[in-house]
């Protein structure tokens, strides 16, 4: 029998797969690529018919039109309003049905927070900002999420129904695999609450819960494929965090604490009292959270990193220095990291990034000045292009990445 072998990309991720033509069917399934891999063909938009399916795949042709009935049924593909002519008869091409599920999403911060109901595309249906302390505690957060969900759904012409999963972000240090908060500096009461089971249990959805600096580096990747396969976010705000993506993928390290940089020590700020015990962590000294605290010792009113922004948009050069002075903190700090990690992108977000190309041009300053000219010579630095939408579309990415994975869909469908 011949051995079929392909590799292609499907703009979400490179598959490798063989077959044997005229093997068996078990149980209703071809062993080999099931639905879910033609799902994935067909999520990059373009529209293709059976004989293009059976083409790429290797697959029979019986076998290609078992996997297509069995997504129409799910409406995860539908057939393309314009026929594509072939010779003959026209034949019908298939799209992915972006609009076939939701998925709901929420970046909780340490004072506010956003949610946003998106469709299968990770375009935003209906979202909600507002003000939000996290040290309310879990039940009253997570609840105060939930009845927002249903009002977001309703707002979207939606129910509990289309909800395909739900994925949170917290300011904390997050394990991946639980999805509970570990010893979160800034979340009393959150310390391994198990905000994955609890929200599931009330929505009847798979929930996944990550830290927010990866749910918004995954966010801005993205909103920037193709091209960009390693990416350094830095948030900026009350803390100071970063996700990394790495080969196109998420970099959480062994225990989801990659990306820390926030608490990598500033060797002439040994008098710099850190929240989380330490003493001299860039946190402690470049954050909005800092940057507020050393201006209301200046005798301004600065309750927090809003408060900060707001001066420098004022033009008020204590504030502006301070922003461009933590610009350049943090850009010592991100030479080295760049000259060790060799990013593509270096994505500044987060409160303290509204203050404009102050804290920019002082992390320009460093990275290029300090990094190696090779980590450096295509290298961006670049503000945050999806602003404070960067965590509610990562968190939806999360979801709906799962959600769509092939193996999965194979498991939806049960062909």
């Amino acid at each position: 029998m011949m051995i079929v072998k392909q590799k292609f990309e499907t703009g979400q991720r490179n598959f490798v797969f063989g077959h044997q033509k005229g093997e068996p069917v078990t149980n209703g399934i071809l062993n080999g690529p099931g639905a879910g891999l033609l799902l994935s063909i067909l999520r990059n938009g373009q529209a293709r018919t059976r004989a293009e399916l059976v083409q790429l795949t290797g697959l029979s042709r019986s076998t290609v039109s078992q996997r297509i009935d069995a997504l129409l049924i799910r409406r995860l593909i539908l057939p393309a309003e314009d026929a594509t002519p072939s010779g003959g008869r026209p034949a019908t091409a298939f799209l992915f049905n972006r609009r076939a599920n939701v998925a709901l999403a929420a970046d909780l911060g340490v004072t506010h927070a956003r949610l946003a109901v998106t469709d299968l595309g990770g375009e935003i249906l209906a979202d909600r900002n507002a003000d939000l302390s996290i040290d309310r505690g879990p039940e009253s957060t997570l609840g105060w999420v939930l009845d927002t969900f249903r009002e977001l759904l309703a707002v979207s012409g939606h129910t509990l129904h289309d909800v395909c999963g739900a994925g949170i972000g917290l300011p904390g240090p997050v394990d991946h695999e639980s999805g509970q908060a570990i010893n979160p500096p800034v979340m009393p009461g959150w310390d391994r609450f198990p905000v994955r089971d609890w929200m599931s249990a009330r929505i009847g959805v798979p929930v996944l819960v990550d830290n927010d600096v990866n749910i918004m580096a995954l966010g801005e990747h993205w909103a920037m494929r193709p091209g960009v396969d390693h990416l350094m976010f830095v948030k900026v705000g009350t803390g100071i965090g970063c996700g990394i993506i790495a080969g196109g993928q998420l970099h959480r390290g062994d225990r989801g604490a990659a990306g820390d940089i926030g608490h990598i020590r500033v060797p002439t700020m040994d008098q710099m009292q850190c929240r989380c015990g330490n003493i001299g962590c860039l946190e402690a000294v470049a954050s909005g959270g800092a940057l507020a605290a050393r201006l209301r010792d200046l005798g301004l009113e600065t309750a927090d990193t809003r408060d900060v922004v707001r001066l420098v948009k004022e033009g008020n050069t204590k504030a502006v220095h301070l922003v461009r002075q933590s610009g350049r903190e943090i850009g010592g700090v991100l030479a080295s990291v760049v000259s060790f990690f060799n990013p593509a992108a270096v994505v500044i977000g987060g409160d303290l990034a509204e203050a404009g190309d102050h804290l920019l041009a002082g992390v320009r300053e460093m990275v290029y000045g300090r990094s190696l000219p090779l980590a450096t010579q295509r290298l961006s630095i670049r503000a945050s292009e999806l602003g404070d939408r960067a965590g509610v579309i990562g968190a939806a990415v999360t979801v709906i990445e799962h959600f769509l994975a092939p193996e999965v869909v194979d498991q939806i469908i049960a062909v």
